[in-house]
């Protein structure tokens, strides 16, 4: 995992199309910005979670992340 340090109003990009701006920090609650292609589907973890065990599909764990789906092509992380 890449742990970044960032402060409010600072991005970080993922790929060329994905762009992760930290909007503000507030005691203990980040809050993000999140800039991505429509095709590209951005859901909370438990959201996430909550989907795939609708469609009795297995999230994937952070281990099982391959090239394809961090650089935001497949399944969100």
């Amino acid at each position: 995992m890449l742990v970044l340090s960032r402060k409010a109003n600072q991005s970080i990009m993922i790929g060329t199309e994905i762009r992760i701006l930290v909007v503000g920090v507030d005691r203990d609650q980040v809050k993000l910005g999140i800039e991505a292609p429509k095709d590209v589907p951005v859901h909370r973890s438990e959201v996430f979670a909550d989907i795939h065990r609708t469609e009795h599909i297995r999230p994937p764990e952070a281990g099982d992340l391959g090239p394809e789906q961090r650089s935001g092509e497949g399944s969100p992380p």
